[in-house]
């Protein structure tokens, strides 16, 4: 497993894995307790493998700044993500030194925190999950079952053939 298969949907707690595709949507597995749910493609959903934190220079993909987390807690838990907001900034502040003070608020601090806590917790945090490819196959999948709505076939039923009097 790797950030490329881990999803956040909005209005739901927690991180998900997905699982299965359905034509309407997918099954995603809850990394809380377990429990699978689908979701439709209308719900707002994100890659963990898609965020990025604004830095001065640009934008920060979320698995490098995970992997910082991971490197400066030896692979342990992180502050808890209910910390107040200037140790929160602090702590974020010695992880990504350059990002943007002006457009990662403290609630963008607490969920990355939280979500690195949740993955660390399950045993997520390696350096071989947290790496990311070029390649986001799954965003791609999830665009392609949007796009394949199956147009139904009507079929209508064969006339009979009246047979003709003489």
């Amino acid at each position: 497993m790797n950030l490329e298969k881990i999803l956040a949907i909005s209005g739901k707690p927690g991180l998900y894995v997905l699982r299965v595709q359905t034509r309407t949507g997918f099954v995603a597995e809850s990394l809380l307790d377990g429990k699978k749910i689908t979701v439709n493609l209308k719900s707002n959903v994100s890659l963990l493998s898609e965020i990025s934190i604004y830095t001065y220079e640009g934008e920060k993909p979320l698995a490098e700044i995970m992997q910082k987390i991971a490197d400066k807690e030896n692979k342990g838990q992180a502050i808890s993500h209910k910390e107040d907001n200037a140790t929160l900034a602090a702590y974020f502040k010695e992880i990504l030194p350059d990002y943007d003070e002006e457009r990662v608020y403290p609630s963008d601090i607490k969920k990355v925190l939280n979500w690195y806590n949740m993955l660390q917790a399950k045993g997520l945090v390696t350096d071989e999950e947290l790496a990311t490819t070029e390649e986001t196959p799954v965003a791609e999948e999830l665009v392609a079952v949007a796009d394949e709505t199956p147009i139904a076939e009507v079929k209508t039923p064969a006339k009979k053939a009246k047979a003709k009097k003489e």
